[in-house]
């Protein structure tokens, strides 16, 4: 047995080809059926505006997405106004198509002057998926109606879909659920739909709460049920977290058509998530998803479909997560030097992500080089050393650099002779005036506080030549003394006009000094086009505060 030495020759880089291949019995694509401006707008703190949805549906069409579901025309007033604008040319898709979503017609009803099915038309889109009851519980308990009308439902809707030109996708909802009580009448509603002209048959685990070998074994039984000419999809939620395993085996029994969200997003615990799900397809099990040359804008589609629904990322999921090929033991680093997949499941560049260094006290000299080579830095050996031992004295002040990126930059920057160019601190002061008054309306004030605070700042800069004092007006600490700079030099650097904060965190270092205790301060600022983080560390919280505002206004200053 032969063994490369660590300076023997690097390995081939990781490849589409080199991490997965398919196997025979599994499909060899499978379309994406994104559904984040429906179900994923059901997400708890989501609330989309027509707009947004037509910026995220952009945003989905580029990355590729087979298909983009828009919402339920006549639901609500937005939905209307989403497919109104989408019909009248302000969408315009290259790659995917749009859906509408409605339901099948009502119990005992008629398809001609249902109103479901009407605004399903009237959406003008050309496939409509309607959801559907196939759990005998749901038609019986919910519906309160036989189980051969609800059959019929089925077979109606569809037929009357497809009559007026529509392709029609069916979700069969709590299907998983219903096909472990009575799988007859699941063949049945199966059966209808097929017959009627259907050309999806979407099985939901709507409630979430099966298990991937439930799920392959029942999916596999319904492909075969089906037959080869019938398209068979998965629609997952996540309430065991299971929602992208369930999708996986659902492809593995011969499913070819998969339903989910950007980042999860969903209702209660959410969906399978697309930006976890498609690279597993695609890089370990060989199954083409998307078009060739777009699974490397995963990255940046989640991060901005993030900003636009206005959460913020998550820095944990994988592929395309910050945190996602983050190293921080110097074991780790020093390894990635020599061999770069050795601590990598994946080449991040293949789903649009990069290897990050973590800096903390746990780092080694290799962790420091590599970031400094990360930022195009060149600091001398004996600089090198008095930053990894600044590093971990500040670390252990309370500093926590690995959630600060921003701030390690302008250290590391320090230790190559770098300083501040921009102005000088000469001092600040921040007035908090309480002044008990008028209590606000309940509505604006429902702890009942009085509107008499004002908070005032006024900082004193030295900028090139001159000393220039100003203040301003927030409404706490940070914000006041955010607006007493930008008083002071907003007309001296115009590219903060697009710089703001975005989130402010306070964390107590050492509780058992109650009050008195050291503080540790993180802003995170964005320009719109990136977003960094900075922090500060102090027993005085509107120092910390000041601490992590002038390094975020340093970093801005300095990518200008």
């Amino acid at each position: 047995m032969s063994v490369d030495r660590p300076d023997g020759p690097a390995p081939e880089p990781m490849t589409i080809e080199r991490l997965g291949s398919r196997d025979p019995s599994w499909p060899a694509a499978v379309e994406i059926f994104d559904t984040t401006l429906r179900d994923g707008s059901q997400f708890e703190g989501i609330a989309l505006t027509a707009d947004d949805k037509l910026k995220i549906a952009h945003q989905l069409d580029h990355l590729g997405v087979h298909y983009i579901e828009g919402g339920w025309p006549g639901a609500n007033p937005r939905d209307d106004d989403f497919f109104r604008r989408a019909a009248e040319g302000e969408l315009t898709l290259d790659v995917a198509e749009l859906v509408a979503f409605g339901s099948t017609r009502r119990p005992r009803g008629r398809v001609d002057d249902d109103v479901t099915l009407a605004n399903l038309l009237s959406a003008r889109t050309p496939i409509v998926c309607i959801v559907a009851k196939s759990w005998d519980y749901h038609v019986v308990e919910a519906l309160r109606t036989s189980l051969d009308e609800g059959v019929a439902m089925i077979a109606d809707s569809v037929a009357h879909l497809v009559a007026e030109g529509k392709r029609v996708f069916v979700d069969f909802e709590h299907f998983f659920d219903g096909f472990k009580r009575n799988p007859e009448f699941s063949h049945r509603v199966l059966e209808a739909a097929v017959t009627s002209g259907a050309e999806a048959l979407v099985l939901c685990d709507t409630n979430g709460g099966s298990l991937p070998h439930e799920v392959e074994g029942i999916t596999r039984s319904v492909v075969e049920f089906a037959g080869a000419d019938v398209t068979v999809g998965m629609h997952t939620q996540n309430d065991t977290g299971c929602a992208v395993a369930n999708a996986v085996a659902g492809v593995r029994a011969g499913a070819t058509h998969v339903q989910g969200t950007i980042n999860g997003y969903g209702e209660r615990t959410g969906n399978c998530d697309l930006t976890t799900f498609i690279p597993n397809l695609s890089l370990k099990m060989g199954i083409r998803t998307l078009p060739d040359g777009h699974i490397d804008r995963i990255t940046s589609v989640s991060h901005h479909v993030a900003e636009l629904v206005n959460l913020p990322p998550n820095d944990a999921l994988p592929y395309v997560g910050k945190s996602a090929f983050a190293h921080k033991a110097g074991l780790h680093t020093s390894a990635i030097a020599r061999r770069p997949d050795a601590y990598e499941h994946v080449d991040p560049g293949l789903v649009g992500n990069g290897t990050r260094f973590l800096v903390s006290d746990l780092s080694g000299r290799a962790t420091i080089e590599l970031k400094a080579k990360e930022l195009g830095l060149d600091i001398e050996p004996g600089a090198m050393k008095q930053v990894l031992e600044e590093l971990k004295s500040l670390e252990h002040a309370g500093y926590h650099f690995e959630a600060a990126d921003a701030s390690l930059e302008l250290l590391m920057r320090r230790a190559t002779g770098w300083s501040n160019p921009w102005f000088k601190l000469e001092s600040f002061r921040v007035m908090v005036e309480h002044r008990p008054g008028e209590k606000m309306a309940l509505e604006q004030n429902p702890l009942g506080h009085y509107d008499g605070v004002e908070t005032e700042a006024t900082v004193k800069l030295v900028v090139g030549e001159d000393r220039i004092v100003a203040t301003g007006e927030g409404n706490g600490p940070v914000n006041a003394l955010d607006a007493a700079f930008r008083e002071a030099v907003g007309d001296r650097f115009p590219a903060l006009d697009q710089v703001s904060l975005v989130d402010y965190k306070v964390r107590i270092i050492d509780s058992s000094q109650g009050t008195g205790a050291v503080t540790r301060v993180l802003i995170d600022a964005t320009d719109g086009d990136r977003r960094w983080s900075t922090i500060g560390v102090s027993e005085n919280i509107i120092e910390a505060s000041w601490q992590a505002l002038s390094d975020s206004i340093q970093y801005a200053l300095l990518n200008a």
